[in-house]
């Protein structure tokens, strides 16, 4: 039987891949939520609101995806759960500590996977570079270097918004690094960070930073630095990438999670492997067994809890150390 899956808003750009790589499977029915009106995202079945998204099917959905803004995931999840229905929620998992601690304890109350959507980590350049890690050929790992750069958002204007999407570059670009660190080193045990608004500043919502650097130390001494900036130039052929550098006694080795591609000036064309397809199989397989796979809504919510400290170091000034770790 078909599984029943709905996608919970298009306000994040995701959506559209994630439904048409959904549809595209005969093992899974979807229905798509749009109450903000975007009429962007192409799929058989689109309805007006979340509630007849809820009410697609007569038992409702086994299943949803969360790509609303940040600051509505927290309601979609909750909701989620109180229904006994699985989750895949867009990062970051949501724009608090607080929230993301609610939305993990409640999913695991109701015994419903909770999964945050963390494409990169199905890379094969990521997998590269961890497997290096482990099995000694870098020698002992001293530090990393790793950049998120992207364009300033356009179109889906909630992004800049402090109080939709919790913040601005640092918040939106932080938190995919932050989540391949946390698969290689565990939590850092303290955060550092500085943000500006050189770039882009008259596009972007009020308070919301442009340019940013997250600097991560782990309990080992081990020391990440995030370039987590809205630099790119509107004319860029691509939206930005990830780059991670990992420096070790033995050597060193960098990888592009998006190097794959051909073009000429200007253009930019992508081949590979689809990481959002690997992210949503991995889903659907999670929801059918039941069990809960990486990338998890707990390491979703650490990294929350490193964006939050980030924050808090902004605010402050100093290095902002983190409890457990």
């Amino acid at each position: 039987m078909p599984l029943k899956i709905a996608i919970m808003s298009c306000a994040h750009p995701h959506a559209a891949g994630y439904t048409a790589h959904l549809e595209g499977r005969e093992d899974v029915d979807v229905v798509v939520a749009d109450p903000d009106g975007f009429a962007d995202v192409p799929a058989a079945r689109v309805v007006g609101t979340v509630d007849e998204a809820w009410r697609a099917w007569p038992e409702g959905p086994d299943a949803i995806v969360v790509t609303s803004a940040n600051a509505h995931h927290r309601d979609l999840v909750l909701e989620a759960a109180r229904r006994g229905v699985h989750v895949l929620c867009e990062k970051p998992l949501a724009t608090s500590v607080a929230d993301a601690e609610a939305m993990v304890e409640a999913c695991r109350e109701a015994g419903v996977v909770l999964m945050t959507a963390f494409p990169v980590h199905f890379a094969p350049a990521v997998a590269a570079l961890r497997g290096a890690i482990e099995d000694g050929s870098l020698g002992e790992v001293i530090g990393f270097t790793g950049t998120n750069n992207g364009k300033l958002p356009s179109g889906r204007d909630w992004f800049t918004d402090v109080d939709l999407a919790g913040g601005g570059a640092m918040v939106d670009h932080t938190v995919h690094l932050a989540q391949i660190l946390d698969t290689i080193m565990g939590p850092p045990a303290s955060v550092y960070a500085t943000t500006n608004r050189i770039l882009h500043a008259p596009r972007a919502g009020e308070g919301a930073e442009t340019g940013g650097l997250v600097t991560l130390t782990y309990p080992s001494g081990v020391v990440a630095t995030i370039d987590c900036s809205w630099s790119q130039p509107d004319d860029a052929p691509t939206w930005g990438g990830l780059t991670l550098q990992a420096v070790g006694t033995g050597g060193q080795l960098q990888i592009d999670a998006f190097a794959q591609h051909v073009g000429g000036p200007g253009t930019w064309i992508p081949y590979g492997v689809d990481t959002d397809a690997m992210l949503l199989d991995a889903f659907v397989d999670a929801v059918r067994s039941g069990e809960t796979a990486e990338p998890s809504g707990e390491v979703g919510l650490r990294t929350v809890r490193v964006v939050a400290a980030a924050q808090e170091s902004v605010r402050t000034g100093q290095v902002v150390e983190l409890p457990g770790a």
